[in-house]
């Protein structure tokens, strides 16, 4: 795809959603290092829910490791895969304590090897909380650049990330990829998208189909 095109797939969403931002609610690396791995297959707006008051109980991860497994299950147990998450956080928790001074390292593959935290959560850690440029690729972000063609509908989760990377100014990263969650999370759903408002209908592959579509159901119904 030429620059220009990019420019102005960039520029259309930037106009929609030029507020976008994080939506965990978090106060510092640590909290965010937390909600994030909470909401792997859990919306932000749950996992929101559930951090009000976990956040208010434990505040080190000496607190989270100074509870049995079973009450930190119960306190996260509306997140989806509670009881998997409860164990990444206590061995999490422990790592931090044991080799980094309770704090979360700044450093992507550093971040990394902690359990429960993939690529995608150390991209949105660098990024939100020490304003280190990355793109995190989650379900939105991968579904709104395959349908805009800025990535192949068979690239994995990692080519994706890489060619936004290349096709998106490296100090645009962070402020696009909350962008581009809320374009797919708020306007181009998985289910329903609003393609029949959409400002950037004219270069998304998965828009004019689904447009063509809905005609050719209303020609037929017509008939």
């Amino acid at each position: 795809m030429k620059a220009a095109e990019v420019r102005h797939i960039l520029d259309t969403i930037g106009e929609l959603f030029p507020d976008a931002h994080c939506e965990l609610n978090h106060s510092n690396a640590f909290e965010l290092t937390i909600a994030v791995l909470l909401s792997a297959q859990c919306t932000d707006a749950t996992v929101n829910k559930v951090t009000e008051d976990l956040f208010q109980k434990y505040k080190t991860p000496l607190d989270y490791i100074s509870v049995p497994i079973e009450e930190l299950e119960s306190d996260i147990r509306r997140i989806g895969l509670y009881r998997n998450k409860a164990k990444h956080i206590q061995s999490l928790c422990s790592i931090l304590i044991e080799q980094y001074g309770g704090e979360v390292p700044q450093a992507h593959d550093l971040l990394v090897t902690l359990p429960g935290v993939g690529r995608k959560t150390a991209n949105v850690v660098v990024s939100n909380a020490f304003g280190v440029p990355a793109i995190a690729v989650d379900t939105h972000v991968e579904r709104v650049a395959k349908r805009l063609a800025l990535a192949g509908w068979k690239d994995s989760v990692l080519e994706v990330e890489k060619k936004l990377m290349k096709a998106v100014p490296r100090d645009e990263w962070t402020l696009t990829h909350h962008r581009l969650i809320f374009f797919g999370r708020y306007h181009c759903k998985a289910q329903n998208p609003k393609c029949q408002v959409c400002p950037l209908l004219d270069v998304c592959r998965e828009g004019k189909k689904r447009m063509k579509t809905a005609v050719i159901r209303k020609a037929k119904s017509h008939t």
